[in-house]
């Protein structure tokens, strides 16, 4: 698995290639490929600050996720909107992407737990990385979800 290049920048500060990569990917998997219709721009990205990873020299989007602020999807900070596009599944490269997310949300907010709506077939994912499940299940966009915390 080759290193990804890491970008992280508020949305003001996304060249707007790279926003346009990012949502075609958040379109592409959770819209498309999930047979998922619902509004993927939902005002949080303003309140976000955006980790995008690059592979190779072609500079190919292989990861991406958003860390929201506090107070917008959840009172705690949250992450959100992971995804790997198809041709980087399988590679390690999710779990490449969570650590970094979550190293970043460390970085940001010291001391602070994170709060996600994760999708529940992915449940044992997120536990790998200290996130505990904080409700029942519920539906969400037709996807069964539960929401899990990570303490500081």
């Amino acid at each position: 698995m080759e290193e990804l290049q890491w970008q992280f920048a508020r949305f003001d500060d996304l060249p707007i290639r790279d926003w346009y990569a990012a949502s075609s990917a958040r379109v592409d998997v959770f819209v498309m490929e999930q047979n998922c219709p619902f509004q993927d721009n939902d005002g949080a990205d303003f309140h976000s600050w955006h980790l995008l990873g690059w592979h190779g020299e072609a500079r190919v989007l292989a990861a991406y996720c958003r860390i929201v602020d506090a107070g917008v999807k959840f009172v705690e900070p949250s992450i959100g909107r992971v995804v790997t596009p198809r041709g980087f599944r399988l590679k390690g490269y999710g779990r490449v992407l969570m650590a970094e997310a979550v190293k970043r949300h460390e970085s940001l907010n010291p001391g602070q737990p994170n709060r996600i709506g994760a999708q529940q077939r992915l449940e044992k994912f997120y536990e790998s990385f200290g996130f505990k499940t904080a409700s029942d299940m519920y539906i969400e966009d037709g996807i069964p979800h539960v929401e899990m915390l990570r303490t500081a």
